[in-house]
């Protein structure tokens, strides 16, 4: 069954993520829809998808596949970007994660009065991360990947995801000792956000200054594959640390991303290895549709039925753009086009997905955080910012390239 459920699963992902690529959208949008519509077929589909959202086989891979994701994520940056971007790139960070936290809050607060405020918290911390892949694909399609606007906007996407990662540590503490009976105090909290920015902290410190020599020492051993046996055995270690000091794995994996740098595993450039992005990819085309799949799946299209959730959907995904709005002000007296990093910062993607994922298995007092009236609207929120983003960025892009183009023509005319 779960080679049959796996087979169908990838099927279905190649043919949503080939359909939403020809009309020039992230693949991760159809492999999301396609999950919708596997998960809610009439008839006897309908005992399927539930054997497959039910089958911890499935569920296992899809974290897995998560764990992937983010390590790849990863690699597409070094910590040597993040201390480059600067400040301008931590402001807009920042910005950008305290405005959506703070309207998703209080989204929660007038549309969801019933819930307890962990809900509303967890609700405003799903839309605080940015995506980086989704972002920097539109960018470098449309060669625009080196400007400065670009550069500030996917060194702040990458500070987002950080920073989002610790918020996600210390609101899952939060609520965690709120389901055992017990307060979570100030200093304990504070202790938590401490254990996150350790861990981070130490883990790039050793880890850049150990990986060189591990993977050195790797590189002698006889044979192929032990470039991509030693990085996954780095970012499994990392992701099951930051799991025992209470963080969420996806930490560690992303974490074990950052710090792997192609001068690292030089020596196994002689022996013929391909590079490590290239090695992870085929592991991350199998696990990673696996993980969007299942959380299409999850998505109970009844619930849209139930009142208040259409308009919950619409007023996350309206707060998620206007959230990340307030990035542009991180612009403020650089020579940028602030609409362009503001619209750069909208889309969620993988890492608010996953948010919403952890929020299902989260309870207080034997209320769920996550629904599934809120996860679907969380998931219409990702798919919406998903979708308008691209478009969006293209014409406000091409825009300032033309003006840019005008006055360059006029300044030696004048």
């Amino acid at each position: 069954m779960v080679l049959l459920v796996l087979a169908i699963i990838l099927s279905a992902a190649r043919l949503g993520g080939s359909v939403a690529e020809r009309f020039q959208q992230p693949a991760v949008l159809g492999e999301l829809l396609v999950g919708v519509l596997l998960g809610n077929l009439p008839g006897m589909a309908r005992q399927f998808s539930t054997i497959v959202r039910g089958d911890p086989m499935i569920g296992m891979l899809a974290e897995v596949g998560a764990v992937i994701l983010l390590f790849e994520v990863g690699l597409e940056s070094t910590l040597r970007e993040m201390l480059r971007v600067g400040m301008r790139s931590l402001a807009v960070a920042v910005l950008g994660v305290v405005a959506p936290w703070v309207l998703g809050f209080l989204v929660g607060r007038m549309l969801l009065p019933e819930h307890s405020v962990y809900v509303h918290v967890f609700l405003g911390a799903t839309l605080t991360a940015t995506s980086v892949g989704i972002t920097a694909r539109v960018l470098k399609d449309l060669g625009h990947a080196q400007t400065l606007e670009a550069r500030i906007i996917l060194g702040a996407a990458v500070i987002d995801d950080v920073i989002g990662l610790v918020i996600l540590a210390v609101v899952g503490s939060i609520i965690s000792a709120a389901d055992r009976g017990t307060s979570l105090s100030l200093g304990a909290a504070m202790l938590v956000l401490a254990k996150a920015l350790a861990f981070l902290v130490g883990a790039f410190s050793i880890g850049a200054l150990s990986s060189p020599r591990v993977f050195s020492v790797a590189a002698r051993l006889p044979g192929r594959g032990t470039l991509l046996t030693t990085a996954l055995a780095f970012c499994f270690l990392l992701s099951a640390l930051a799991s025992l000091i209470g963080l969420a794995p996806i930490v560690g994996a992303y974490a074990a991303g950052l710090i792997l740098e192609e001068a690292h595993y030089i020596d196994f450039a002689d022996k013929g290895e391909h590079r490590l992005e290239e090695l992870v990819r085929p592991i991350s085309v199998f696990l990673v549709p696996v993980f969007f799949v299942l959380m299409g799946m999850r998505v109970e299209l009844g619930a849209f039925l139930q009142p208040g959730v259409l308009g919950l959907a619409a007023l996350l995904t309206i707060v998620a753009v206007a959230g990340k709005q307030v990035c542009a002000l991180g612009g403020i007296g650089a020579p940028v086009d602030r609409t362009a990093i503001g619209i750069g910062m909208i889309p969620r993607g993988e890492v608010g997905l996953i948010f919403a994922n952890i929020g299902l298995g989260l309870t207080v007092r034997g209320e769920r955080v996550v629904d599934e009236r809120i996860f679907a609207a969380v998931v219409v929120a990702v798919m919406m910012t998903t979708l308008v983003t691209p478009p969006a960025l293209k014409w406000r892009l091409t825009r300032v390239a033309r003006r840019r183009a005008a006055e360059a023509v006029a300044a030696p005319a004048a």
